[in-house]
């Protein structure tokens, strides 16, 4: 019997459901054992009846349900509880859905100032009134779904790899459990730490030290090359079955996608205890709150500033 699967898309990007279409060929052994439901991105499902005749949104019974996006408006939040309630695994995909992501930035500013500035501060728009009709209201913040409903298993990345997509569906399918790494992307970088201190970051489109064709093992440590590289705070996985993580391999400084080492952690506190080892200043970096919290803004993270206050 095939398995139901929905899936729902909140405040994102797109990129996670990009990331289903680039499982490539494997996805065609696992689509026959699926049976889609409900997923906006591929049909047309009515959320409210054929004809609109329906007052709440309804999504058809799952075996498994995917959110990805965080929760930024009371329709995002009405849908997740009734994803929760049709699906009996529900799968939060991406950094979005896991930790707030990108869209979780705008936590550093209250409903009411973001209006301002959209609507009646921008150059780029003439001045007017806060749409109300026919728009749902927004949250008082960015969630992250497990802020909203009870979440079994969390996917991150930004977006999540393609590997850790069909490994997570295949472990279902299979009724085998998943676990992700508890170590950081500092663990799993094959790049030279030399243990040297450095005391000046450089810009970060600088280009990074290395011979080309050289493996990646024979090249330094971005961080001890002066880049900030948010590996020391980030969870490991993101390298796929090379294990080697893709920032990295790209020779770019881990970004921070793939969420904090555990959902306790502190990014914050990890990276300026990264970067003290190393002799580097965290005051060096314009905006700490929100670089150090680039991607996991939700669950308290990032909260708005006090009036003439400044991120620290």
């Amino acid at each position: 019997m095939a398995v139901r699967l929905a899936q729902e898309w909140f405040a994102i990007c797109g990129g996670c459901e990009v990331t289903i279409l680039d499982v490539g060929e494997p996805l065609l052994d696992i689509l026959p054992q699926l049976e889609i439901v409900h997923m906006p991105v591929l049909m047309d499902h009515k959320l409210y009846g054929q004809t609109g005749e329906g007052t709440e949104p309804e999504i058809p019974e799952a075996d498994v349900g995917i959110i990805t996006g965080g929760i930024r408006n009371e329709e995002n939040r009405r849908l997740a509880q009734e994803m929760r309630r049709k699906c009996k695994t529900l799968i939060a995909m991406g950094s979005c859905a896991c930790y707030g992501g990108i869209p979780a930035l705008a936590n550093l500013s209250t409903v009411q100032e973001l209006y301002e500035k959209v609507y009646r501060e921008s150059v780029s728009t003439d001045p007017d009134g806060i749409p109300s009709e026919q728009v749902p209201p927004l949250t008082d913040r960015v969630y992250a779904v497990d802020e909203v409903v009870p979440v079994d298993i969390k996917l991150p990345g930004c977006p999540t790899t393609p590997e850790l997509f069909v490994e997570a569906l295949a472990a279902l399918l299979e009724g085998k459990p998943l676990s992700l790494p508890s170590k950081s992307v500092c663990d799993e970088c094959p790049l030279i730490r030399e243990k040297k201190a450095v005391s000046t970051l450089k810009r970060p489109l600088e280009p990074i030290e290395f011979k080309p064709g050289e493996p990646l093992n024979t090249v330094r440590c971005i961080m001890e090359q002066g880049y900030l590289c948010l590996g020391p705070a980030t969870r490991a996985g993101c390298g796929g079955k090379e294990g080697i993580p893709r920032c990295i391999r790209a020779y770019m400084p881990c970004r921070g996608c793939f969420g904090p080492l555990s959902d306790t952690a502190n990014p914050m506190v990890d990276m300026m205890g990264a970067l003290a080892s190393i002799g580097l200043d965290a005051k060096q970096i314009p905006d700490r709150a929100a670089t150090f919290n680039r991607f996991v803004g939700a669950h308290g993270r990032l909260r708005p500033m006090p009036k003439g206050g400044r991120p620290v």
